[in-house]
């Protein structure tokens, strides 16, 4: 299993950025695929999961209603849509794939076993 995670970059508070990541290898009709980010000195934190099988979609509290998760079965990708992004927000991202975890494994980041390399996304305020 490959995942690539792009799409970061260096934006302003309020802005909005794309990730996207690339995901091949296998069928992931089973699959969780989940976006993690980790800031300097900080744990890596889930924010937010979508099924790949029913589209299901899971949030942190943090990026509710600011971020959307969503995918393309046909293209084998999954999208996180950031918009009123916050410094807050600075990490660098990751793409990460688990086998039909249990709920609470969703929101686990040792719960998923394929991961992407991250991309840096920095808000300035």
């Amino acid at each position: 299993v490959q995942l690539q995670a792009s799409g970061g970059g260096l934006v302003q508070a309020g802005d909005s950025l794309r990730l996207s990541c690339a995901a091949s290898g296998r069928t992931f009709s089973r699959y969780i695929m989940g976006w993690f980010r980790q800031a300097p000195g900080k744990e890596r934190e889930f924010v937010a999961a979508i099924s790949w099988s029913t589209g299901s979609t899971y949030y942190a509290d943090s990026v509710k209603g600011r971020f959307t998760i969503s995918k393309d079965n046909a293209k084998n990708m999954v999208y996180l849509q950031m918009n009123s992004l916050k410094p807050e927000d600075t990490a660098v991202y990751y793409c990460a794939a688990a086998e039909a975890p249990y709920y609470s494994d969703v929101f686990n980041p040792e719960k998923y076993a394929y991961w992407g390399q991250g991309t840096q996304v920095t808000v300035s305020s």
